[in-house]
């Protein structure tokens, strides 16, 4: 079995997550490529001590970027929206800042 923390890599602070996390109750991580819903799921309510409803995955491609001649590219990397069950209290993420 694979530790907790290197199922979920790190939550995302965007601005559609911030709206999400306020409208609907949904959280976003970033998490491991090998990752499947179900290792999310236990791994989310072990470490926030939360219980989840529901589990979204989704594989995000790496951009091409051009640096002057030479073009690189981005990782690849996979997402998480994650649901809690009513009245779950909210995952915080920066807490005493």
């Amino acid at each position: 079995m694979r530790e907790d923390y290197q199922i979920i890599l790190r939550p995302v602070i965007t601005e559609k997550a911030t709206i999400l996390k306020e409208e609907k109750g949904q959280y976003c991580f970033e998490v491991a490529r090998y990752a499947n819903k179900h290792e999310v799921k236990s791994a989310i309510e072990r470490l926030f001590n939360v219980k989840v409803e529901s589990v979204r995955l989704v594989n995000v491609q790496g951009k091409i970027k051009r640096l002057g001649r030479s073009l690189g590219k981005r990782k690849d990397r996979k997402k998480a929206f994650v649901e809690l069950k009513q009245g779950e209290k909210p995952i915080e993420f920066f807490e005493g800042t």
